[in-house]
């Protein structure tokens, strides 16, 4: 395998990490969050740190980023998830940019707006690839447990959920903190990968580019999130020239989609082996129909 094509997946890779964070809690809790990238970049510069200044493990890094997230998503998520619908999406966008903003005044620890460098190259296909399956199983195990029942009788009617005994800030809160332990994994993937990180890169366009793959893959859908991020991650590589109109691209599909398909692509539904087998049948029978005609 080529190093272009190996790093086109590991991109692929780190991307579905970041947005399966997203799907849980925008598509199976239906909060809309713009503070992800925020989260990311404390995973990148925590890990990064760790392992350049204090010469630790790789997965001690790792772990020491998404814990940072964890405990950042737990103090801000009591202060904020009382606030309905916009609200909380305002805070999380003031969350994000605050974040940025935090990493360039800290010059002497994070390098500040010139960036952070002399990171080591420990991301590699084999590490990401684990890190995408233990967190599809993770996310799957949790949305199909007692939790994820929980947060979609939220998403779906919260007033209702509330009335049968449900903890609504509780699972907000715990739908929150998944979320930033994803985006802070991904975020550690990225630093070692690229070994150079600037607070740009975790700006508000990482974080509208997150929700949107979530929307256009479809709400509620695991395999939807997945497929949407492939797709929208190989895009501007096979359309290179006009990458530099890429949010303009996803935000006519944002369009396109809410137009033609309002729950997305994959919207509340998975692909499953047993879809793929209907899917093929239905194929194999309408080329059928066709011959014979």
């Amino acid at each position: 395998m080529s190093s272009y094509l190996e790093g086109i997946i590991i991109l692929v890779c780190i991307n579905i990490i970041a947005v399966l964070g997203v799907s849980v809690l925008t598509g199976f809790t239906r909060l809309f969050s713009f503070g992800n990238a925020g989260f990311m970049a404390v995973g990148a510069y925590t890990s990064a740190i760790l392992t350049t200044k204090y010469h630790t493990p790789f997965i001690i890094s790792i772990f020491g980023g998404m814990l940072v997230a964890a405990l950042i998503s737990i103090a801000l998520g009591r202060l904020t998830l009382g606030l309905k619908g916009d609200y909380f999406l305002i805070t999380t966008l003031g969350f994000g940019e605050c974040m940025r903003v935090i990493i360039e005044f800290l010059d002497p620890i994070t390098g500040g707006a010139r960036g952070y460098a002399g990171i080591p190259q420990k991301t590699n296909l084999t590490v990401v690839v684990i890190a995408v399956i233990i967190c599809i199983i993770i996310t799957r195990n949790l949305l199909t447990s007692r939790y994820g029942r929980n947060i979609m009788a939220i998403r779906e009617q919260e007033l209702a959920a509330e009335a049968v005994g449900i903890n609504i800030t509780y699972f907000k809160l715990l739908s929150f903190t998944v979320s930033a332990v994803f985006a802070g994994l991904a975020g550690a993937l990225f630093a070692h990968y690229y070994m150079f990180i600037t607070p740009g890169m975790f700006n508000l366009d990482k974080s509208a580019e997150l929700t949107i793959t979530v929307v256009i893959g479809g709400l509620g859908s695991i395999t939807g999130s997945i497929i949407a991020t492939t797709v929208l991650t190989l895009l501007p590589e096979l359309l290179r020239a006009v990458s530099n109109y890429r949010m303009l691209l996803y935000g006519i599909s944002v369009v396109l989609i809410i137009i033609l398909r309002p729950n997305g692509l994959m919207g509340y539904k998975e692909l499953s082996i047993e879809s793929i087998k209907r899917i093929k049948n239905f194929i194999m029978r309408k080329r059928k129909e066709v011959m014979a005609q």
